[in-house]
């Protein structure tokens, strides 16, 4: 790892990075000792009986002690065994194995799904073993919970709809929203996810089914990052859908009118932030699934006056910079010659945008961070979009993909014009990287795949980044058989690596957005900061991207394995606590202020500890019963 660092030191804003985290001996001669945030503490509830069974948040099922059965009322309503968690877990993982088959709904529902059901009657009757199964097994059900398998599911959710969970605020609520968020039962809310539903995934709109998408990123949120399931809300906002199929289906559960546009809908996303920032002023919003044609707007619009993130946008930006930054080191080459690389982009969507946007910022922070190094940077991006090649002759051009339109004398010069195919690109540019972000499964067909090989680099990297699986730009196996072995290949969805022959391996790296949002939200949870702001996201990515050694990354492993999910969360949320008390927007968290937070960044083992300690984890709390 030391030659990775060495080799980044010509970047300024890596160097200053480099200088916060070398650790003071005398500060981690005697570590402070942290009372544990989310630690054993005993829980006081206000029902006994039959009435805490049926609570998740509560329920410990065969596992309540005789003293707790006496002390709640519970004696003779469960079996007599007193068994374990890790032997309640036992039976589950049996009986899951044994009913997936069986909780299949008709041959048309795919194993996944049937997964994701037995999951989630776990989830609907006891929380903490819920979580405690879904850690422990993180890398086979995440993909269950979230991408791909919530895609399915946010399409099937007016038929899988079995019990509340989260709130729905919609265009009819208009002007009583301030008081609406007074029923949600929790006193103290960390992080929302909220969508409206008009783009899940590459599904497109799915209308009020889109809480699906809400309900598993929370549930990463509390797997990755330890926060308190107790303490998070998903939100659907439903203003209406688009979707012909949804308006004509009676069992559709949503709105049956069209979206609303313009500023009406922008008056009902205003109510609602006003609303849930009003009774809990220090929750994190993240935005997710909002379509293109709004997700930039209100991020602006939000962003420098409310907690809150997108991560289609910022998300999605971070964790392909860092696989990007990793695919140079990949190469060989050190990270300070990310601003050479030529990177072809396919998809000018809110996704992709976002990513053109931090990968120029960080090439010109490397090349001085000034205005001419940020004019420069762009040179590097082709953009292919729909139409074909972004250049300035497009009529109607999207303001924010503006910024990325080719001159066309430049674009006459390399052979190409106003919306050149995506192989035409590929064989003229010989990029370095391929990028998609375009929601357009197989795009990356065997011509543009053929033309990639004639690309300038040793060693091209290819990113099929859309979501679910079916819109995976390419797969790995057409990208090793037919680009060669030598390649880096990403993908948003999970796939598994390649067998190349003769021992070598195919390395598939999952780009993920779990490797960083759960961080993100943590770091900024734990820092108190007021806003989110770009030097957090990229402290984020910059973590991720040194997480890897120099071993793994020369084999094309540019991502870690989510089993370690938990871990790197730790470290991306004290890189961003870290960044939060450098720019002075730290306030600190509890019993912690920033002048304390300030002392416990001096020492990484300190800030990594506070961090740990401060992660939720799936423990059975003692019940106390208390009256109201």
């Amino acid at each position: 790892m030391s030659n990775f660092w060495n080799q980044t030191r010509a970047a300024t804003s890596l160097i200053r990075r480099l200088k916060r985290s070398i650790i003071n001996p005398a500060a981690v001669a005697r570590p402070r000792c942290f009372t544990t945030a989310e630690g054993h503490r005993p829980s006081l509830v206000h029902k006994r009986s039959l009435d805490i069974l049926h609570d998740p948040w509560f329920n410990k099922g065969t596992a309540f002690s005789m003293t707790e059965r006496d002390r709640l009322d519970l004696r003779g309503l469960l079996p007599p065994n007193i068994m374990s968690p890790e032997q309640q877990i036992e039976r589950f993982m049996v009986d899951l194995k044994r009913l997936e088959v069986q909780a299949r709904d008709g041959p048309s529902d795919p194993n996944a799904l049937a997964k994701w059901r037995i999951l989630n009657r776990l989830h609907d009757r006891n929380e903490t073993m819920y979580y405690k199964v879904l850690i422990a097994n993180i890398e086979e059900y995440a993909p269950i919970v979230y991408t791909p398998t919530v895609g399915l599911v946010c399409q099937n959710y007016s038929g899988l709809f079995r019990r509340p969970r989260g709130m729905y605020f919609s265009a009819e609520d208009r002007g009583e929203m301030m008081s609406m968020v007074y029923n949600w039962p929790a006193d103290q809310v960390d992080m929302i996810v909220v969508t409206d539903g008009s783009r899940i995934l590459g599904l497109g709109d799915l209308g009020v089914q889109g809480i699906g998408i809400a309900i598993g990123k929370l549930d990463l949120y509390v797997a990755a990052a330890g926060i308190n399931p107790q303490r998070v809300l998903p939100v659907m906002i439903d203003v209406g859908t688009n979707n012909e199929k949804l308006l004509k289906d009676p069992l559709y559960l949503g709105l049956q009118q069209h979206r609303l546009d313009g500023d009406e809908y922008i008056a009902v996303i205003d109510e609602f932030m006003e609303a849930v920032f009003t009774r809990w002023p220090n929750v994190i919003v993240q935005f997710e699934d909002f379509q293109s044609k709004w997700a930039f707007k209100l991020l602006q619009r939000y962003r420098n006056t409310y907690r809150m993130f997108n991560d289609d946008v910022q998300g999605t930006a971070g964790v392909a910079i860092a696989g990007l930054l990793g695919a140079v080191r990949a190469q060989g080459r050190p990270m300070i010659d990310f601003p050479k690389q030529k990177i072809v982009v396919a998809g000018a969507g809110s996704a992709g945008i976002g990513v053109l946007n931090a990968a120029r910022k960080t090439m010109a922070r490397m090349l001085g961070n000034n205005e001419t190094a940020f004019d420069s940077a762009k040179s590097q991006f082709w953009v292919v979009d729909a139409n074909g090649l972004i250049t300035e002759e497009r009529e109607n051009i999207d303001p924010v993909a503006l910024p990325f339109a080719r001159k066309i004398k430049e674009a006459g010069r390399q052979g190409l014009r106003e919306g050149a195919s995506l192989v035409e690109v590929v064989e003229q540019v010989k990029p370095d990287v391929l990028l998609g972000l375009s929601a357009v499964g197989g795009l990356f067909s065997k011509e543009v795949l053929e033309a990639l090989k004639g690309s300038t680099s040793t060693r091209p990297a290819i990113f099929a980044m859309s979501n679910p699986t079916k819109n995976a730009e390419c797969t790995p196996e057409e990208a090793f058989s037919i680009v060669g072995d030598n390649i880096i290949f990403a993908s948003g969805s999970p796939f598994r690596d390649v067998n190349l022959g003769d021992g070598h391996v195919g390395h598939c790296n999952q780009g993920n957005n779990m490797y960083l949002f759960p961080g993100i939200g943590l770091g900024t949870l734990l820092s108190g900061s007021r806003i989110i702001s770009d030097g957090m996201l990229q402290a984020a990515a910059e973590r991720l991207a040194a997480y890897m050694s120099e071993e793994e990354v020369l084999k094309g492993i540019i991502y870690p394995p989510i089993s370690k999910i938990r871990d790197i969360t730790k470290e991306v949320a004290a890189a961003v606590v870290k960044e939060a008390v450098e720019e002075d927007l730290a306030e600190g968290y509890r019993d912690i202020d920033a002048r304390e937070l300030q002392k416990i960044c001096q020492s990484q083992e300190e800030l990594l500890e506070y961090v740990k300690n401060s992660m939720w984890s799936p423990e059975y709390p003692t019940l106390v019963y208390k009256k109201d």
